[in-house]
């Protein structure tokens, strides 16, 4: 059985510990967000963002396999605050575009720590990451644009999910392996 590195461990390894609480919450807020869609009679709005859901919890996880791969010890914290309050779609999709940038400068931060400290493994780990994070800021950026411009009817952005296929894409064969597999 492999002794597992719990402590002291590098900036490094305790900025993904944090970030595995970011992306679980994350996680938890697109299904606030989503759930608010389901019960505003908007399935694809919903869909969307049960997806996102997903993709948070499978990047929660995949931070996971890494540490057990390097053998450093895990846990599984509790989500962060989550917002269940909102007045209209536009505000969902802002909170989510900003959660994004959050998460994207977060990655960021991963990556300086993994170079400071010459951990190029670590810094290979984290490039899938700073990809798919222009992808999501760039999907959020275009929904936001999306919705603003329905001015109201929502309908039409239900109808551009549709046709457009937003955050519908097949599962990247390039993630990082997840914990107990991706959903």
């Amino acid at each position: 059985m492999a002794i597992l590195k719990k402590e002291p461990r590098s900036k490094f390894y305790e900025l993904l510990q944090q970030q595995i609480q970011n992306e679980f919450t994350a996680s938890q807020q697109y299904v606030a967000l989503a759930v608010w869609f389901d019960n505003s009679d908007l399935p694809q709005l919903a869909k969307f963002f049960y997806r996102q859901a997903l993709e948070e919890r499978n990047h929660a996880l995949a931070i996971t396999q890494y540490l057990m791969d390097t053998e450093h010890h895990v846990e599984i914290p509790r989500t962060g605050e989550i917002r269940n309050d909102f007045t209209d779609a536009a505000e969902l999709v802002e909170l989510a575009l900003e959660q994004e940038k959050e998460v994207a400068a977060d990655f960021r931060t991963l990556m300086k720590a993994a170079r400071e400290e010459d951990d190029y493994q670590g810094e290979q780990f984290l490039q899938w990451f700073l990809k798919e994070q222009v992808e999501e800021v760039s999907t959020m950026s275009t929904l936001l644009n999306v919705v603003r411009r329905s001015n109201g009817n929502l309908f039409d952005v239900e109808t551009y999910l549709v046709r457009e296929a937003l955050g519908g894409d097949a599962p990247d064969a390039e993630m990082p392996p997840v914990a107990g597999g991706a959903l």
